[in-house]
């Protein structure tokens, strides 16, 4: 789960702020883990260290975030491009021959 987050983040626009609960934890735990510069709210009971928390914002994926990103994606299998001859079956439009368009000037 907190590969997900961390993949979410590393596609989202920073600073990003995550409201949910379990996003919360997930970026306490990577926070942790030293694999991303975020603002995570203190609990609302400090001596239990429990309590829900409303917010945290990340700021940045360190370096070593990146690392685990990049090491994460290439244990996945490669993805396949689409097939080479998609195109040929593809309608292809030209500017001015399908009906409805105004005759261009000089053709």
């Amino acid at each position: 789960m907190a590969m997900e987050l961390l993949s979410r983040i590393a596609r989202s626009r920073l600073p990003l702020t995550l409201n949910e609960p379990e996003d919360v934890d997930g970026v306490r735990l990577l926070r942790a883990a030293g694999l991303v510069i975020a603002l995570v709210p203190a609990p609302s009971d400090p001596l239990m260290l429990s309590g829900k928390a409303t917010g945290a914002q990340v700021l940045a994926i360190t370096q070593k975030g990146l690392e685990e990103l990049a090491s994460v994606r290439m244990s996945y299998p490669e993805r396949k491009d689409p097939a080479p001859g998609w195109r040929t079956w593809m309608p292809r439009l030209r500017p001015g021959r399908h009906r409805g368009a105004e005759p261009r000037p000089g053709a």
